[in-house]
């Protein structure tokens, strides 16, 4: 390697660090403030824990309720099951509705098509709380609000379109030719679809679930809106409570952040694993 190249490689590596360290240091400031035992510890250019302890996250984690009944209720451990069953069920209803249309859009010739596809960009223009007084009425006349269901049915209305677009991009790079090499084999237009076009679309249809879950995982401007039980209040409303308007209370709110982060940082770990997986099975044999 010569000198030049040795020197390249040095800077390249120099920037990454530099990048990696801007990206930490946020999360390092977050992860001090969590584990510090002072109420507001010294700001450093290095942050540390002032007298580290685990007493937030284990309030946080142990977060209970007594019920008029008697009844003691582990909030944190119901609020984590409502976000988790919420995201699922939203990225579940959003990528199994937006395969099939997204494939139709990708490869066939209908009427509406255009207009179809125009009406789905213009549902993406709007902000989601623009839509929040239409939906808490909607809800309301149905009996679903301060429910999983509700709160899934409005994530959806979201997350469809958004698959659909994320789907039809990568549909559309699929070449025709596969499929048609397929149905020359034998193969009906469903067979072909199933074992030629999901294997190659799994890493679009993989980062396009991780996104609406995420999408669904992170909200809380609706969850706020539609949910006014405790027991059934999803991990970011959960973390609103510790900033009130008078006092916040940092430490656990820091905690608490860290906390709801990690099913986050195993699915995306989970995923990424497909995604390689699913980049090796779409190579063709020659």
């Amino acid at each position: 390697m010569t000198r030049a190249a040795k020197l390249e490689s040095v800077l390249v590596h120099v920037v990454l660090v530099g990048a990696v360290i801007f990206a930490l240091y946020p999360v390092l400031w977050v992860v001090a403030l969590a584990l510090s035992g002072t109420p507001s510890p010294e700001p450093s250019a290095i942050p540390f824990p002032a007298e580290p302890t685990l007493e937030h996250f284990e309030a946080v984690a142990t977060a209970s309720r007594v019920t008029p009944e008697g009844e003691t209720i582990w909030l944190f451990g119901r609020q984590l099951l409502n976000s988790l069953i919420v995201s699922t069920a939203t990225a579940a209803v959003g990528v199994l509705i937006a395969i099939p249309a997204a494939y139709a859009l990708a490869r066939f010739e209908f009427a509406g098509k255009q207009a179809g596809t125009r009406s789905l960009l213009a549902t993406q223009m709007f902000p989601a709380v623009a839509s929040a007084i239409p939906l808490y009425l909607v809800l309301d006349a149905v009996g679903l609000l301060n429910s999983r269901t509700g709160l899934v049915l409005c994530y959806a209305s979201t997350s469809v379109p958004f698959a659909i677009f994320q789907l039809r991009a990568a549909f559309e790079s699929i070449p025709i030719d596969l499929e048609e090499a397929a149905m020359v084999d034998g193969a009906t237009q469903f067979q072909a679809f199933v074992k030629v076009v999901l294997p190659i679309a799994r890493p679009a249809i993989a980062v396009t679930t991780l996104f609406a879950f995420m999408s669904a995982y992170n909200e809380f401007i609706l969850a706020a809106t539609f949910l006014d039980d405790e027991s059934m209040f999803t991990l970011p409303v959960m973390l609103q409570r510790f900033i009130g308007e008078y006092d916040a209370q940092w430490e656990k709110f820091a905690a608490g952040a860290i906390i709801v982060s990690l099913p986050v940082m195993a699915l995306f770990y989970y995923v990424q694993r497909h995604l390689v997986a699913g980049l090796a099975s779409g190579g063709v044999k020659g």
